[in-house]
């Protein structure tokens, strides 16, 4: 089999465009026998607060691969200066299940979270609602600063202006010029929410802290998962989930909604539904939406096996020996 790390994946090169499209061949084949994502099991063991996901999958029609993520994340790490997640994808040839690639999964997983976003994002844009888009990011850790690179690759010509706010502080040194050229640090999280036109929240907060209603029009982009508190997203009429089984659970703010407000899966709509339905199309334009993405395996799947063919064309990464 083959191994490759983050440099690998990295020296590979990140082509937007082509990682949105691929999530959207994969969201096509939802809810066909070509997708098969049993609902992630979590490995809790002494701190409650610790979690080891699996997120196995197989995804046929160009994508071909079966195989499995691992992702640990342990939150009292950031304390330690220590990243919070860790993961692993094993890639299985479908054809008799042997193991053809091992691969480190820390940028992998942005790239998959952050394309997943830009699939949202293209079907929002193309509603037309502005000329030029104000843009919020709440937490500015590695996931915060991959969708800022997703955004200036993919629809830099659509924003008008970023404002960053994260609790430990933003080094302005961690921006490029290109960023610094149209980027104010917040003061805190409230000017983000209520002045901009897309908030994403990549946090890794312990506590739910959002507790004001969406500005009109804005799309919030739940990246983190536990940000809102119930009473800030009571009123939405329009909640975009990638699977309503896996992200009404583990005390995810669509859980809370669906305890506490009577939320229910026939009360959303999927990413699917917005790619392939146009389920956005009939939002009036001051109707905030909500996105809220669990993470799904196949997408996971999806752009582990384009990295993998394209490390074994440019003969990158290293060769194991069984």
């Amino acid at each position: 089999m083959i191994y490759l790390n983050n440099g690998h994946i990295l020296r590979i090169g990140i082509d937007w465009s082509l990682l949105t499209n691929r999530i959207e061949s994969t969201l096509r084949m939802l809810d066909t026998p070509e997708v098969v994502q049993p609902l992630k099991p979590y490995l809790r063991f002494r701190n409650p607060a610790n979690r080891i996901i699996a997120m196995p999958s197989f995804v046929g029609g160009d994508t071909e691969i079966s195989g499995i993520k691992w992702i640990a994340s342990f939150p009292g790490n950031v304390a330690l200066g220590k990243p919070r997640a860790h993961s692993t994808i094993v890639l299985n040839d479908p054809a008799d299940g042997v193991p053809i690639a091992i691969l480190v999964g820390g940028v992998l997983s942005e790239l998959r979270t952050a394309a997943v976003s830009a699939v949202m994002l293209r079907h929002y844009f193309a509603l037309e609602r502005r000329r030029s888009y104000k843009v919020g990011i709440i937490g500015w850790g590695p996931i915060g600063r991959r969708h800022m690179k997703m955004l200036l690759a993919l629809y830099g010509d659509r924003l008008d202006g970023v404002r960053l706010f994260d609790l430990k502080g933003i080094d302005s040194s961690s921006l490029d010029s290109r960023m610094q050229a149209m980027t104010r640090i917040a003061s805190d999280w409230q000017e983000v929410y209520r002045n901009s036109d897309i908030v994403f929240t990549c946090t890794s907060s312990a506590t739910r802290f959002i507790d004001e209603l969406p500005p009109p029009g804005s799309l919030l982009m739940n990246i983190s998962l536990r940000e809102y508190l119930p009473e800030s997203l009571h009123a939405l009429k329009t909640i975009v989930v990638d699977n309503w089984q896996e992200v009404c659970r583990e005390n995810t703010d669509i859980e809370l909604l669906h305890t506490q407000t009577g939320l229910t899966e026939a009360d959303t709509v999927t990413l699917r539904d917005v790619v392939y339905g146009g389920a956005l199309k009939g939002v009036a334009a001051s109707e905030p939406i909500f996105f809220s993405p669990m993470g799904m395996a196949a997408f996971d799947m999806t752009l582990a096996a384009y990295y993998w063919r394209e490390a074994e064309r440019l003969g990158i990464g290293v060769r194991l020996e069984g």
